[in-house]
């Protein structure tokens, strides 16, 4: 395949591809749906920060600092800990103290799992690949994560009565709230499995698409998507049930009692 330039966007181009968010108001407006202020207000904050992070980019990728990569990253993740947070209207006792561990555990240990055995480039923090894996694995995990915070929230909540009825009969707090667990973390996988069963057939991934564009080989786009795919599945579980285990003690006492699952933290 012969490499091409890719294709430059202008600010004329860009302006044509927001009308499609301003169609979207409309239709919004249209239907009586409300939202046409928040959507707006969401597609300025994605420019503004997209503009930002690609002016940053071009620092960390010209210093090429792993102080300043780490810093990043950092930044990153507690970002995604304040969107979580924002999504989430029932929150788990101790939540950002829960989700924000869950996710420097589970994110870190697969992104440095997958860059330096999966990937095997050079320097580790070569912002060029750190990042941006960084980056979808973080992402893609906070979705998960979400899920499971909120579904166990629900879940505590609606199972009270179940709950304290097996701590009556002698359950510990773990095995009272093991249903809810469960439940939880299958939630959490269901979009990821989907996107899995989707992707190829009905449709082509962000990272595959991009790197096709840029002129990389089909088939080498081929194998970094698998690749991404397999490491997007195991932090979404891993932060994911990070958070579970650790999230459900909190709302049991040192006597195994359940707390009152109506606050939040």
């Amino acid at each position: 395949m012969d490499k091409q330039d890719i294709v430059p966007l202008e600010l004329i181009h860009l302006a044509w591809a927001y009308g499609l968010i301003l169609l979207t108001v409309a239709l919004s407006r249209l239907r009586g749906i409300g939202q046409g202020k928040q959507l707006l207000w969401a597609s300025f904050r994605m420019v503004v920060q997209l503009i930002a992070v690609g002016y940053l980019l071009h620092l960390v990728f010209a210093v090429r600092s792993p102080l300043l990569v780490l810093l990043m990253l950092l930044t990153m993740g507690a970002f995604s800990l304040q969107v979580m947070g924002a999504r989430i209207k029932r929150k788990m006792p101790h939540f950002y103290r829960v989700a924000g561990s869950s996710i420097l555990v589970g994110c870190g240990a697969v992104t440095f799992y997958f860059c330096l055995l999966v990937v095997e480039y050079t320097p580790w923090y070569d912002p060029r690949y750190l990042i941006p894996l960084a980056g979808m694995i973080i992402g893609n995990s906070m979705n998960g994560a979400s899920l499971a915070a909120e579904r166990l929230s629900s879940e505590m909540h609606d199972r009270r009565e179940e709950i304290e009825t097996a701590i009556c009969l002698g359950a510990t707090g773990r095995q009272a709230s093991e249903p809810a667990v469960r439940t939880a973390f299958r939630a959490c996988l269901i979009p990821t499995m989907n996107t899995m069963a989707a992707t190829g057939i009905v449709a082509l991934p962000g990272m595959m698409t991009g790197q096709i564009l840029s002129g990389t080989e089909p088939i080498i786009a081929v194998r970094y998507q698998i690749a991404i795919m397999c490491a997007i599945t195991g932090a979404v579980a891993i932060t994911s049930l990070l958070l579970l285990v650790q999230g459900y003690r909190h709302y049991f006492t040192a006597a195994h009692q359940l707390k009152d699952v109506g606050g939040s933290r």
